[in-house]
């Protein structure tokens, strides 16, 4: 498909066809929009997909740099997750989760085959916030403490305890102070909060910060450090080397117990299976979700060790979900990771992030002074976007957006190209079995977005 079709697609503004029209009257009419406010947004319908592409309300094809929420890992429609979920929709739809069932118990085998062997059995959740809940929750009965570290730079999702345990923006107006949360800031050196020269240097400034704040917080009361192995919705912020592995030598000194939050980086997004694997760090639970299943039934868990399982095999966990371990969901959870190992979906993302995205997202930073950084690995980069690059200031606040940002996001739809826009970034997250071709398609239609 010709990218100048697109554009002179993009600039038509016909009436919409009458069944996106009706979706799109019931949805302002019934629907209740997370993270907005309902009087002022016009959410765009989506009518149908296939593989790196989306279709609009007016019947436009936009290609999805965004897989949604960074979670369409295998992009849309993927045939054998399709069948996988179709066969076991005629088979067993749903089960209570205290009953065993086939698609769950080879969804946990398939999961753990591809952590460390120390990690025994995966606790099922219905996304990733109730994962991280479920988590805390186990550290805090394995250790008998409450206190929780995490980052200001991080998202752990928007049930009552995640949003309080993240740092982004979004906690603010949900911030009640939960009880025993305490934040730290981690290694970020483009906007470094230690005044460090170089990456050695934000490593070693963070972990003595992190090392002073359990100390004044009283190590004997933190039950666990939960962090993004690469920090998502905060700005794809890799993490020096070395660092995950002084937290986890901290934790270890402490008897604190190490969360690793691979929800958005996980299955792949990073050019691993898990992102951790670049850190050379090995956490005790790992709280994992969208690209489990593509984000094509929704689907989350905690991987749990043996030092913490140990805690539960004589005494029962209090908790649990109706819905731990729908067949339906692990169905799904099965065929993606099958498919994935089948064709080579982790090496792909690797390659793609070596070979076209990072070369191509740096070429654009040396044509637009707009750009202040480019970061990231495999299908995961961001963008950040400057008013100034002596100042770096951003083209919108944190959390927020601003009248510029919005022009270049309009710009990207108008190009057909569908971003994931996070305050004054960009995030470049596409499918990880995207083409060559349709990758650098889309590099192109933000070139000429970032010109506009």
């Amino acid at each position: 498909m010709a990218t100048g079709d697109l554009r002179a697609r993009a600039g038509e503004a016909p009436a919409r066809p009458l069944l996106a029209q009706r979706t799109y009257d019931l949805d302002r009419r019934h629907v209740f929009h997370s993270w907005s406010a309902q009087a002022r947004i016009s959410p765009m319908v989506i009518t149908h997909a296939r593989g790196s592409w989306v279709w609009d309300d007016y019947d436009r094809p936009l290609l999805d740099f965004s897989s949604q929420l960074a979670f369409t890992n295998l992009g849309h429609q993927h045939p054998r997750v399709v069948t996988a979920i179709q066969r076991q929709a005629g088979t067993l739809c749903v089960v209570a989760p205290q009953h065993a069932n086939a698609a769950r118990a080879e969804a946990a085998r398939l999961i753990l085959a591809h952590l460390p062997g120390t990690f025994e059995k995966v606790f099922f959740t219905g996304g990733g916030a109730d994962a991280v809940e479920h988590a805390i929750r186990m550290a805090r009965l394995h250790t008998g403490r409450i206190k929780v570290l995490s980052a200001y730079r991080s998202y752990h999702g928007g049930t009552d305890l995640a949003i309080n345990v993240s740092g982004d923006p979004r906690r603010w107006p949900n911030d009640h102070g939960a009880a025993g949360v305490v934040h730290f800031f981690g290694p970020f050196l483009y906007r470094s909060p230690f005044q460090a020269a170089d990456e050695t240097q934000e490593r070693d400034r963070a972990l003595a910060h992190l090392d002073q704040v359990i100390t004044l917080e009283g190590a004997a009361t933190i039950a666990a450090v939960v962090v993004e192995s690469i920090p998502g919705t905060a700005g794809v912020i890799v993490p020096p080397a070395g660092y995950l592995r002084g937290v986890r030598e901290l934790c270890d000194r402490h008897g604190i117990v190490l969360i690793l939050d691979e929800v958005m980086a996980g299955f792949g997004r990073a050019g691993r299976w898990f992102a951790f694997e670049l850190g050379d760090a090995l956490p005790d639970l790992v709280t994992f979700a969208k690209g489990v299943t593509s984000g094509y039934v929704p689907l989350g868990g905690v991987a749990v060790s043996g030092p913490v399982l140990r805690a539960f095999d004589h005494r029962p966990y209090p908790g649990g979900l109706t819905y731990s371990g729908h067949p339906l969901a692990c169905a799904a959870a099965v065929a993606t990771i099958r498919t994935m190992e089948d064709e080579g979906t982790v090496a792909s993302a690797d390659r793609l992030g070596r070979e076209v995205l990072g070369p191509g997202l740096r070429a654009l930073a040396d044509r637009h002074e707009i750009i202040g950084d480019v970061r990231g690995v495999g299908a995961f980069w961001a963008v950040e976007l400057v008013a100034d690059r002596a100042t770096r200031t951003p083209i919108a606040p944190s959390g927020g957006t601003s009248e510029r940002m919005a022009r270049l996001t309009a710009a990207c739809r108008a190009e057909g190209l569908l971003p994931f826009v996070a305050g004054n970034r960009i995030h470049i997250v596409p499918p990880l079995n995207i083409s060559d071709d349709d990758a650098r398609a889309g590099l192109a239609m933000l070139d000429r977005a970032l010109t506009a």
